[in-house]
């Protein structure tokens, strides 16, 4: 998959590129992310990319003309725009981007973009939370980890993958390790029971019950939370 990453501060990425599984993916030809700097568009000298607003206010705006340039040659890719006015990030749209032979971040910066640039030079808005960075580099990366561990092969454990946070609409159960017992915290009984049919009843229980304590807009219209208290046999 290719995946373009249109900036002021192509340095930015230098490192997180060449980390992890994102690193083995680029090394393994699985993944092919490519840096545009966007200052080669910028004018004069100092290749400016923004200007003053209309009408007056705080803070300069990225013009069009050099995000233009950038993405002309990128338009047969799916073109995004990082920005906090922007649908909030989801787990459904890495999935349907990791599908995507390419797609390319266009990375915000000063008091944002020209509207222009959202009406006619991308294809979706995108916001990772409810909270202003100063650009849309954090972003970007946060894109392009999210979307690499969906490639095939890069995971070791498929399964890993199906059952965490968000698939079937729940936050993922809580997690333990050895050792069973840390001062005096004991892991839950079920877990080291051996029992599977109880396992896998107690991961539901705590899925729906995190869900309902954390984020209870994700579940269903109507649907109840599960008791405080464990069911019968999951303790």
């Amino acid at each position: 998959m290719q995946i373009n990453v249109v900036t002021i501060f192509p340095e930015f990425f230098d490192s997180p590129l060449e980390t992890s599984f994102v690193g083995v993916a680029r090394g393994d030809g699985g993944l092919d992310v490519r840096l545009h700097d966007l200052r080669q568009w910028g004018r004069g000298v100092h290749r400016q990319v923004d200007d003053a607003p209309f009408g007056g206010g705080a803070g300069m705006v990225m013009r069009i003309e050099p995000l233009d340039q950038a993405l002309t040659p990128l338009a047969g890719t799916h073109r995004i725009l990082l920005t906090p006015a922007g649908r909030l990030l989801t787990q459904d749209m890495l999935d349907r981007w990791a599908r995507l032979d390419a797609i390319s971040l266009v990375c915000g910066r000063y008091e944002g973009v020209d509207e222009r640039v959202a009406e006619h030079l991308v294809d979706e808005e995108v916001s990772v939370g409810d909270y202003v960075l100063l650009g849309g580099e954090v972003a970007a990366l946060a894109i392009i980890e999210g979307i690499t561990r969906l490639l095939p092969g890069v995971v070791g454990n498929p399964d890993s993958i199906r059952s965490e946070s968000f698939r079937g609409g729940l936050l993922e159960e809580p997690q333990y390790t050895r050792p069973a017992e840390y001062r005096g915290w004991r892991v839950p009984d079920v877990l080291t029971s051996g029992d599977h049919g109880r396992i896998d009843e107690w991961r539901r229980t705590q899925r729906l019950r995190r869900t309902a304590a954390r984020r209870p807009d994700l579940l269903p219209p109507g649907m109840p939370a599960p008791p405080d208290d464990e069911p019968p046999g999951l303790a």
